[in-house]
């Protein structure tokens, strides 16, 4: 059929099929049918009118209403409405054991902080600071006891407070991952400043006065604080108490009910912020009735969406209270050893590789090194207690300085270090002995015959890599990541196969040298990958500027402080209340982080460059090449028999 009569004959239809299609009132029953009229001409013009406008016309028609058919209608607001009416209420109802234990928990803080302060005045000055104490006296004297609330314009106030609440809010929500203990520490702190400021001015007989100033928008603001705290215990509770889940799926579930929480306290840190900057700071021209209100119609909110109103909506909704939590199922992964993988596929099975057998390398590292460090560290603290009551200008680098003895002041940094290279060996034999077992189960017999054979020969061959380490200044790194390569595999090779000690460091240098380049890539990439680990816990730009190393007085902060140093932090204001050096155990938790750190991180390294020794290894040997040939030519198309399951 020619174009022009197959247009004619059908241009009727498609012009009722236009109108019907953009009417409101149509008939969906007429407009289906032309529909699939219309889907039929277009098959036939794109068979015999490939290249013509018709074509194109009808897609455009067809494609006009498959849009409008399949796209989900705009219900943006409705859906926004829903999450606040339904999702976060059923999700607040289902931590609600948690939020009231954070609750509970700020609360009996708050009242020690008060007794404390009763008994010890002086404590409001431990733990507001003695600068703060002093000029709210000096406001109280001058007949304005909160003048503290009138700095600066209201805008810059605004903005300042209310990104600062939110930022104490999510550290407090996100140090739940630490075993709910950050958010403790947070918890605790800020418990403390509430109930001795609180106190502090009931001293002075300003209890109502304070009290009627401080919760206009303490009242979001506190609750906002102790809810983050609920919503981050939410979130450490799975990864502790997973139930019938693994550890991670629980984690996956409990971070997102938690996420959802602190989700829904954005709105409340802003109303506090606009409070704060815009009401507190005239709380002196508003009558007491207002203040009572406002405090009073604040605490009902959060009383009403956070316990009142989630109660309502479970029990309307108890079906959805009955649906099981999605997670991802990833099936059961087998690790083919003799495959050779390209770079992408080493980076995923490192990851794959390390979360499947975690348990079986965690027990080397904490039963049985994670001891040994805590000895090591113990005499090196001794060894160097000047430098352990000192801050220091970058703190990381130093503290794992004075732990490994790298700076060679005196024997016992000689001694430990060498110590440290049969540790850092040993992290290397717990992979390597998860890579030998990775289809069986942990036996303590097997690992320590297995360290008998391969410790000393692990040793020799990691030598080299510590060797520069240790004695290569640091500005000559970036030099040495282009030599590393060259004995990358070293401490690897021994592991993989049984070799004579002349045999492993001659295969070593030889799948080092084979294997240069994605060595090389190997050690950039997973460089950076700790880098971006370590962000969180320790900043790089976590350095004191205008450092004066000769003072531990008036420091200035760090450029960008991380959650280690508000840890810090924490830590000298609680060993100084108890009479402890606040300097000592400050850089004791540091350590003590920096240890946790290097167990859990260091072997997803090792795994990666595994998987680059047996790669150069099934190269060398073909074994698995070999092994495909035995079975070939066994499969019986129609009955299995053993090689199916191999």
């Amino acid at each position: 059929m020619k174009e022009t009569s197959f247009i004619e004959q059908n241009k009727e239809k498609w012009n009722r099929f236009e109108k019907l299609s953009e009417s409101e009132s149509s008939d969906p029953t007429e407009l289906s049918d032309l529909y699939m009229d219309i889907t039929d001409d277009l098959s036939y013009a794109q068979t015999f009118y490939q290249r013509r406008t018709v074509r194109v016309y009808l897609n455009q028609l067809a494609q006009r209403v498959y849009t409008g058919v399949h796209l989900k209608k705009a219900e943006t607001f409705k859906k926004f409405l829903t999450v606040w009416r339904v999702s976060l209420p059923l999700e607040i109802y289902k931590s609600r054991r948690n939020l009231l234990f954070a609750l509970v928990v700020f609360l009996i803080w708050a009242a020690l902080s008060a007794i404390t302060t009763h008994f010890y005045p002086n404590f409001t000055g431990l733990v507001l600071s003695k600068q703060y104490v002093e000029m709210t006296n000096e406001n109280i004297s001058n007949g304005d006891p909160l003048a503290v609330y009138k700095g600066g314009t209201q805008m810059q106030m605004f903005i300042d407070i209310t990104t600062n609440n939110i930022k104490v809010a999510f550290l407090t929500f996100i140090f739940g991952i630490f075993f709910t203990v950050g958010t403790h520490i947070l918890l605790f702190k800020n418990a403390m400043m509430v109930g001795s400021f609180q106190y502090f001015f009931a001293t002075k007989g300003l209890l109502i006065t304070s009290f009627l100033g401080i919760w206009i928008h303490g009242a979001f603001e506190i609750s906002s604080i102790v809810l983050a705290a609920g919503a981050g215990i939410t979130m450490g509770n799975g990864w502790l108490f997973p139930g019938n889940y693994t550890r991670l799926q629980s984690l996956q579930i409990s971070a997102k009910r938690g996420l959802k929480i602190m989700m829904s306290l954005v709105p409340f840190f802003v109303f506090a912020g606009y409070l704060e900057s815009y009401v507190t700071r005239n709380y002196m021209d508003l009558p007491e009735w207002s203040k009572w209100v406002l405090i009073g119609l604040s605490f009902g909110i959060i009383l009403f969406y956070y316990i009142i109103y989630p109660m309502i909506v479970a029990r309307k909704h108890p079906e959805l209270l009955e649906e099981k939590d999605l997670i991802n199922y990833f099936p059961p992964v087998k690790f083919d050893l003799s495959k050779i993988r390209n770079f992408g596929e080493i980076i995923s099975d490192t990851f794959r590789f390390y979360n499947i057998h975690f348990t079986k390398i965690s027990k080397v590292n904490f039963r049985i090194l994670f001891p040994i460090i805590l000895v090591l560290v113990y005499f090196q603290n001794e060894n160097h207690a000047n430098l352990m009551a000192t801050e220091h200008w970058f703190d990381w680098s130093k503290q794992m300085e004075i732990m490994t003895g790298f700076g060679f002041t005196n024997l016992q940094d000689w001694i430990v270090n060498l110590a440290w290279s049969f540790v850092i060996s040993g992290m290397f034999l717990g992979v390597l002995f998860a890579f030998k077992i990775k289809d069986e189960d942990f036996s303590w017999r097997a690992f320590f015959s297995f360290a008998k054979q391969k410790i000393l020969l692990i040793w020799l061959g990691n030598f080299l890599l510590f060797f520069s380490l240790a004695f290569i200044p640091w500005y000559w790194y970036i030099i040495l990541i282009l030599l590393l390569p060259f004995v990358f595999l070293n401490g690897i090779i021994p592991g993989i196969a049984d070799f004579s000690i002349k045999n492993a460091i001659g295969k070593g240098w030889t799948f080092s040298a084979r294997s240069y380049g994605i060595s090389l890539l190997n050690i950039v990439i997973f460089t950076l990958i700790f880098a971006l680990f370590m962000q969180p816990i320790a900043l790089v730009l976590s350095i004191r500027e205008n450092f004066d190393p000769t003072s531990i007085i008036n420091i200035t902060e760090p450029m960008m402080p991380d959650l280690l140093d508000l840890l810090a932090d924490f830590t000298k204001d609680v060993a100084e209340a108890l009479g402890g050096d606040r300097m000592f155990w400050a850089n004791i938790v540091r350590q003590l982080i920096y240890i946790l750190f290097l167990l859990l991180v260091l072997p997803l390294w090792i795994i990666s460059m595994t998987f680059i020794g047996y790669n150069e290894y099934e190269k060398e040997t073909a074994s698995g090449l070999k092994k495909a040939f035995l079975k070939f030519g066994k499969r019986n198309r129609y009955q299995e028999n053993d090689t199916d399951f191999e």
